[in-house]
């Protein structure tokens, strides 16, 4: 019997999956549809306000271009720069937070979360929660027996993270707070850390969340349009009572491509925060499932990516694609669940679909990480093979 054939069936599975390709198909597949779905979400919009049908859809566009160029450049990046870059990412990542605050910091919608950068703004978030993960990603493989065995060890990286969390909520970006502090827990919980350790951590999150919530009016609306939307449907509720009936509309197979009506001005950001609801409106019950699908083979992919080099002993890359594919599938996740009325309203957009150029170049960095993280594997695998064939043979050379 072959050694696969007498693994268990799951781990049968994993040794067969192939994750790098996977991942670039699903993140390729899911940037077209976003381009395709801005297309159609935007153009009256962009008829409207800016005179121009394809404003949106042409710089989103531009956008993935940028995003593919800056992948390429992730690939060819050894993994030990980040490693090594810890601190400097830090302190790229606190600084962007703190210019937004200042005079330099772009103010939409009653949220300053943009620095104007040429043709387009940059959300300092999304920079800030790449540049944070990797740091902590280089404190956990430094100072592991501290942080498993010491409070204070543990304490560290969340005063980091106390710090970073009070910049965005500051803007305030709430929405980008909760993945950042989720992601980060998730990577230390999986670098080992007893479940014990979160508890006083969840409890305190917990009651700051709650104040957080109750000190502000439109979270506390937000809150109460979240648990009954129908209540206010034309204040408080409207945005999400517009998206559930975009859903509604969709039922199995949608209404077609551009066909959509909620995106005639009665969605609000359709084609940022809410473009999964035009996408169910569109296409449908099936549509929407095969976006959810492609986002699960993506996170799957990068969660088996981390394993398999957690396995082949590099920490960092292990731990640094832990962060990335957390933080990727807990955004994808809670804008999807804030469309469908699962959770309030926080302001994310859709990783790699959704409208917006900050996003959408730090995403394509993200898979650009994941994937050299995969090719380094497969090269120290290999390495590490041609050492094993090679003194067996002198080996039996010498017998």
């Amino acid at each position: 019997m072959s050694l696969e054939a007498s693994l268990p069936i799951q781990n049968r599975w994993f040794a067969r999956f192939e994750p790098l390709p996977m991942l670039m198909i699903s993140a390729i597949a899911l940037m077209v549809i976003g381009v395709v779905m801005i297309s159609s979400a935007s153009m009256d919009m962009a008829a409207e306000t800016v005179g121009n049908s394809y404003h949106y859809v042409i710089r989103q566009l531009l956008f993935a271009v940028m995003g593919c160029g800056l992948a390429l450049l992730a690939v060819n990046v050894p993994v030990s720069w980040w490693e090594r870059s810890g601190w400097l990412l830090l302190s790229i990542g606190l600084v962007v937070l703190v210019l937004v605050l200042t005079p330099l910091g772009r103010t939409v919608n009653g949220s300053t979360r943009w620095i104007p950068f040429g043709l387009f703004n940059v959300q300092v978030s999304e920079v800030a929660k790449l540049c944070l993960i990797a740091y902590l990603a280089g404190y956990v493989v430094r100072r592991r027996e501290e942080l498993l065995n010491t409070w204070p060890g543990f304490l560290k990286p969340l005063l980091i993270l106390g710090v970073a969390s009070f910049l965005l909520v500051t803007e305030p970006d709430f929405g980008a707070t909760v993945v950042l502090v989720s992601a980060s827990a998730g990577m230390i919980f999986l670098s080992g850390v007893r479940l014990s350790r979160f508890v006083p951590l969840i409890i305190t999150l917990i009651v700051l969340g709650a104040l957080l919530v109750l000190t502000q009016p439109y979270r506390i609306k937000r809150v109460v349009s979240y648990l009954d939307p129908w209540k206010d449907q034309f204040d408080s509720g409207y945005q999400l009572t517009q998206s559930l009936i975009a859903f509604g509309r969709g039922e199995w197979f949608g209404v077609g491509l551009g066909n959509s009506i909620q995106k005639l001005f009665y969605l609000p950001e359709a084609h940022t925060d809410f473009i999964f609801a035009i996408v169910a409106e569109e296409f449908g019950l099936i549509g929407s499932l095969i976006v959810l699908g492609l986002f699960t083979i993506l996170v799957t992919s990068g969660l088996v990516i981390a394993r398999r080099a957690e396995k082949a002993g590099m920490p960092f890359g292990a731990c640094f694609s832990y962060g990335l594919s957390l933080l990727i599938g807990l955004q994808a996740g809670i804008n999807m669940a804030v469309s469908t009325g699962l959770l309030p309203t926080k302001g994310l957009t859709l990783p790699l679909v959704s409208y917006g150029g900050s996003s959408l170049m730090v995403s394509c960095i993200c898979i650009g990480v994941l994937a050299r993280v995969e090719m380094e594997r497969l090269d120290k695998v290999r390495l590490d093979r041609e050492k094993t064939g090679s003194s067996k043979r002198g080996g039996a050379r010498y017998e």
